[in-house]
C-alpha cells in the first residue's frame, strides 16, 4: 500500500503545476464548491492554492473554454449559471453528434475496445443493482460509457467537442441537478443495445439507437425539471 501511495504522488507531482490547478478548480465547480453564479476572487484563489496569478489566469481562460467560467466587462469571472433552456439545447448537440460517434464507433473500434466497452457496461450494472435501480450516475472519463464511444469513433473533432468542450458542463447539471429517476435500469439496457449493435458492426443502427437513447434521456430530464417547478 505504501509503494502504491509513493507512486501515486510522484505521479502528481510530476503533472505541472496549472495542469493540477485547473483540474482542483474544474472539480470544485462541477461538484459545487464553487457555487454557480458565484464571483470568482481570483487574488483569494491564487492565495488559497498558494500559485501565481499568471498561472491562475492560465487556468481561467481553460475553465472559460469549457464553458464553466464566464467573464463580463466590469463584473469580473464568475462560475456559470445552469439553466433548463441551456441543458436542452446540450442534449439536442449530444442527440445529433453522439449518434455520429456512435456510427463512427461501429466502423472504427477495436474487438478489445468493444470487449473492454462490455467489461465496463457489466460493471455498471451491478452498480445499478446495488441502488436498486435508483441511481447510474458514471464517474468521469474512461469510466463513463459514452466517453468511451465517442473515443472510440476516432473522430478528433468530435473527441474534442464531446470529450472536452460539452463534457464537464454537462457532468456539472447532472452532478449539482441530481438526475435520480427510474430510468437506471432502461439506459443500461439501451445501452447494452448498443454494444450489440457496434460489435455487429452496423453503423446506421448504432447512430439511431444512440439517437433514440439520448432523446429518451433529454424526455426523462424535462420531466425531472418540471417536477421542481
Amino acid at each position: 500500500m505504501q509503494n502504491q501511495a509513493t507512486a501515486t504522488a510522484l505521479d502528481t507531482a510530476n503533472i505541472p503545476l496549472t495542469e493540477r490547478l485547473f483540474d482542483a478548480l474544474q472539480r470544485a465547480i462541477v461538484e459545487g464548491e464553487l457555487p454557480q453564479g458565484s464571483k470568482i476572487s481570483e487574488p483569494e484563489l491564487a492565495r488559497q492554492h498558494g500559485v501565481s496569478r499568471g498561472s491562475l489566469r492560465e487556468a481561467m481562460a481553460r475553465l472559460e473554454a469549457r464553458k464553466l467560467v464566464e467573464r463580463k466587462p466590469n463584473l469580473g469571472a464568475r462560475v456559470v449559471t445552469l439553466s433548463y433552456e441551456q441543458l436542452i439545447e446540450i442534449f439536442q448537440l449530444r442527440e445529433a453528434l453522439e449518434g455520429m460517434a456512435a456510427r463512427l464507433a461501429a466502423q472504427n473500434m477495436s474487438e478489445k475496445e468493444i470487449e473492454e466497452l462490455q467489461s465496463l457496461l457489466n460493471q455498471h450494472g451491478e452498480q445499478i443493482a446495488e441502488q436498486h435501480g435508483q441511481a447510474y450516475f458514471q464517474k468521469q472519463g474512461d469510466l463513463d460509457f459514452h466517453y468511451r464511444i465517442v473515443q472510440g469513433s476516432k473522430n478528433k473533432q468530435l473527441i474534442e467537442l464531446l470529450c472536452n468542450d460539452l463534457y464537464h458542463l454537462l457532468r456539472m447539471y447532472r452532478y449539482q441537478f441530481g438526475m435520480r429517476s427510474k430510468r437506471s435500469q432502461q439506459a443500461y439496457e439501451e445501452h447494452q443495445y448498443l454494444i450489440n449493435a457496434i460489435s455487429a458492426r452496423d453503423p446506421e443502427m448504432a447512430e439511431l439507437l444512440m439517437r433514440q437513447h439520448i432523446r429518451s434521456s433529454r424526455r426523462n430530464v424535462e420531466a425531472v425539471f418540471l417536477e421542481k417547478l
